[in-house]
């Protein structure tokens, strides 16, 4: 039953790619049920990995001798009582209450639970370093092939805004009018930021099979993931690319010299070294320095041209100091100027509507173009201003939930993003673990000499990308795609610790 149940969490982890798919999340298949069916499949998929794992009967007892795990659930179950309790009644300017559910909060709880059973798992179904090297190269081979050949034929989805990309890579080249938004690449896939952190993640992995294992297949993984965060055209790709590179070369130079427990490859350094070569002479014509280039053009640009519409906002707030006069003219005015300004349609008219408090948008116009047009810092600021207008101090140990956060925007930077839904109490209970353990890890790795294989240390700076990824671009931690990849990793270095140690 180990085997059979260790077949099932093997092939869960490697179809993730697959349920990540676009249409699963956008247009009619999106609706069919009141959930997405991949979390559907996700939740079922881990149910039954459960009753597979504990119809033995040993499972159970091994259980009740964990006592700290015991106290865990009690936690989780006594917090996600209290979180349910706490986020049912809320003070807002929208009518609409931001359309909080209590059944798609639970839905979000259950799903925050479920990587953190695939850690125990994983570490418990003892997979052979053999099984996890080809989970990982599965899903890097996955991802990264539809993003390139997708965008070789030009049929890719855009890593910003919708529809499909104009040109492939080689017309980078050639057209340096192209925009970034018509260039960059997410294969078929829902998000390009979620993408983006679990290549970045595996780029340590994938290194550490290169260097152990050098041949023609993990040559053109490599090469081949290298060129897929180059086409994502995210921040995170990029310098995730360059960074984890180095990085990874670094690492392996330590367990060369310093460890002694490889052997050398000469011809694995020069191939790493030809792709952070090959990469910093691509990205100059990439979407992902355009991006920025553009943006920070449009920030100029913007405050450049406002001497009009400010003059015009100077004399109605003039005209009307106070009162309901003033927040007519301000809805009117933000109404029409709003895209003068450089703001997010999306922020404005749907997230936080200008209409039900126009004051707190005068705040964000007041601010210079840098500012406006950073996604994180408005989102943050919208975020605040609920807070405030609920006013209720036990927000920030609760939360205001993940349904109303994310019906805001959802705030791109994990951890202080599940600090607004779930409260810190929240935060550190279901997010917590996962750097815990990554921590654990570490000071195991410190103190025992024999834990310090080249495979742990990859496996530690893997998880390390991920969790820098989270934090600098979001959608990672609340992304069962992302998360359950990470969940199997740090599963797998819990069980290498195990079997070193």
């Amino acid at each position: 039953m180990k085997e059979k149940t260790r077949t099932v969490l093997f092939w869960f982890i490697l179809i993730q790619p697959f349920l990540d798919l676009y249409w699963f999340y956008n247009g009619k298949l999106a609706d069919v049920l009141p959930f997405t069916l991949p979390t559907i499949i996700r939740i079922l998929a881990v149910f039954v990995i459960f009753c597979m794992f504990f119809s033995q009967k040993q499972n159970w007892q091994k259980l009740g001798q964990e006592k700290w795990l015991i106290v865990y659930l009690a936690l989780l179950i006594v917090y996600s009582i209290l979180h349910l309790i706490h986020v049912r009644h809320f003070n807002s300017v929208n009518p609409n209450d931001y359309n909080y559910s209590t059944v798609s909060e639970i839905f979000y709880l259950i799903r925050m639970v479920l990587p953190l059973l695939v850690i125990f798992f994983t570490k418990e179904l003892e997979f052979t370093r053999e099984q996890f090297r080809h989970v990982i190269e599965g899903i890097s081979g996955l991802f990264s092939f539809t993003i390139v050949i997708s965008n070789l034929f030009v049929i890719s989805l855009r890593s910003y805004e919708t529809g499909f990309i104009s040109a492939n890579i080689f017309e980078w080249f050639v057209n340096p009018n192209i925009g970034y938004s018509h260039m960059a690449s997410k294969g078929f896939f829902n998000f390009a930021n979620m993408v983006s952190a679990v290549l970045f993640m595996l780029v340590p992995l994938m290194l550490y099979f290169m260097f152990s294992h050098f041949n023609w297949k993990t040559i053109t993984l490599n090469v081949v993931q290298a060129l897929a965060m180059i086409e994502l055209g995210t921040k995170v790709a990029l310098i995730g690319l360059i960074g984890g590179i180095i990085a990874g070369i670094l690492l392996y130079v330590f367990h060369l010299y310093i460890v002694k427990d490889v052997k050398k490859n000469g011809k694995a350094i020069v191939v790493a070294l030809l792709m952070e070569a090959g990469t910093l002479a691509i990205i100059p014509f990439g979407p992902a320095i355009q991006r920025y280039n553009y943006e920070k053009y449009l920030a100029q640009q913007s405050d450049n041209s406002l001497t009009q519409a400010k003059e015009e906002l100077a004399e109605g707030l003039k005209k009307y100091p106070s009162g309901q006069k003033r927040k007519e003219f301000l809805t009117n005015f933000i109404g029409e100027h709003y895209q003068d300004y450089a703001l997010n349609k999306k922020f404005v008219t749907k997230s936080y509507p200008y209409k039900y408090d126009p004051e707190f948008w005068l705040k964000i116009m007041n601010e210079p173009g840098t500012s406006r047009m950073q996604n994180r810092h408005v989102e943050k600021a919208m975020l605040d201003q609920v807070i405030k207008t609920n006013n209720n101090k036990l927000d920030k140990v609760f939360g205001i939930s993940y349904t109303r956060e994310t019906n805001i925007f959802n705030l791109e930077r994990d951890f202080t993003s599940q600090v607004y839904s779930l409260g810190w109490v929240g935060m550190l209970l279901f997010i917590g673990p996962y750097v815990v353990i990554m921590l654990y890890a570490l000071i195991k790795w410190l103190i025992n000499k024999q834990l310090r294989t080249y495979l742990i240390s990859s496996m530690l700076l893997s998880i390390a990308f991920m969790l820098l990824a989270a934090f600098l671009s979001g959608n990672v931690m609340d992304f069962l795609t992302a998360s359950f990849i990470l969940a199997f990793v740090e599963g797998g270095m819990l069980g290498e610790i195990k079997k070193e140690d």
